[in-house]
């Protein structure tokens, strides 16, 4: 999910950065797990109504066109592959356009409104994280038959691992349903949620994986909607949340720092964009942004998925002055910024 505080010379960096092809790299794929964050359109052929493949959606998107993104642009795989000398666009797995050929150099099986809570991805019947591993298996079936099996096993050894989600299992599951707030205190659930994430991991390592970026959650206090709902603190961020947030970063960052020495040839990097983010909501202007309490898409307070419709006259003509696209999501320009953070340790870590 991340700092010169001169903010002209050291944006125009970042950008040359990002454009400039790592071809030392010895990551082959960008292999996509989680949630909205990273959604590059599997949403688009399962039954849910979280879809975003209608515009306004995509519309800075190159040539324009909605994706099943959750941004007015790219998100941050696409910007990764491309800083390291990929493509500049990670499909989506279950998107028909494209074959096994496209994704043997970056596949995404992430699933806008999912978690690692089984429960949350029922909230909006959408992909599992268990699902999105059965997914990866299969595509392990297909390249090991397009590539042959010794090449394909490579590219599962070499590929960085992308995983972001987290923050629909509070927003979505945890604050809203009383069923798990039964089971759990916050603090248990942030427990039962790593462990869920630590399973995976471990499971995943099982299947080859051994180079992994797992991402926190964001100020998740500070998203557009949770403002709008903080009444008793005049609509600031919802500072309870972002403690629970912060809380539960640390102990994803603990779990990863007992992995990499517990399992042989691990390499896995806590990419924490939550600072990062919550620079950009403190301090815009550093960054150019003129608004961060709303966001671009209609009223900018609750509208996300259908509400975030192409005919609002709210809707804002320039995303690149607004942290937020919709009330969940960042714009483009955000995404950019926090991935040109997250590369600095990436690179150390994996090129």
């Amino acid at each position: 999910m991340r700092m010169a505080y001169i903010y002209i010379p050291w944006l125009l960096v970042a950008q040359f950065l990002l454009l400039v092809p790592l071809t030392t790299s010895k990551v082959p794929a960008i292999i996509v797990f989680g949630d909205s964050t990273v959604d590059a359109g599997n949403n688009n052929v399962i039954p849910t109504l979280l879809k975003s493949n209608f515009k306004p959606y995509g519309r800075d998107f190159p040539g324009g066109r909605p994706t099943g993104r959750f941004s007015d642009g790219r998100v941050p795989p696409d910007f990764i592959s491309e800083a390291f000398g990929l493509k500049p666009l990670v499909p989506a797995y279950l998107d028909p356009a494209y074959t096994i050929a496209d994704f043997a150099t970056g596949v995404c099986f992430a699933s806008a409104g999912t978690g690692y809570d089984n429960a949350t991805s029922d909230v909006l019947n959408v992909i599992p994280m268990w699902k999105e591993l059965e997914y990866y298996k299969d595509y392990q079936n297909k390249l090991r038959a397009y590539l042959g099996k010794e090449k394909a096993n490579e590219i599962f050894s070499e590929a960085l691992y992308l995983m972001s989600l987290g923050t629909n299992d509070f927003l979505e599951n945890y604050y809203i349903f009383p069923t798990r707030q039964s089971q759990f205190t916050i603090k248990q659930y942030q427990d039962f949620l790593v462990g869920l994430s630590e399973k995976f991991i471990r499971d995943l390592y099982g299947l080859g994986g051994r180079k992994l970026s797992l991402t926190g959650v964001p100020p998740m206090g500070c998203l557009p909607l949770e403002r709008l709902t903080n009444f008793l603190e005049d609509h600031d961020c919802n500072e309870e949340y972002n403690n629970v947030a912060l809380e539960f970063n640390g102990k994803l960052n603990n779990m990863v720092r007992r992995l990499n020495k517990e399992l042989r040839g691990l390499k896995i990097v806590f990419a924490d964009a939550y600072h990062i983010v919550y620079q950009m909501i403190r301090r815009p202007s550093l960054y150019g942004f003129e608004e961060v309490g709303m966001a671009c898409c209609s009223t900018g307070t609750f509208e996300m998925s259908y509400l975030c419709s192409d005919s609002s006259p709210l809707t804002c003509t320039d995303a690149t002055k607004y942290v937020f696209w919709d009330a969940f999501h960042p714009t483009e320009k955000t995404n950019r910024i926090v991935v040109d953070h997250l590369l600095h340790s990436l690179r150390g870590k994996f090129r």
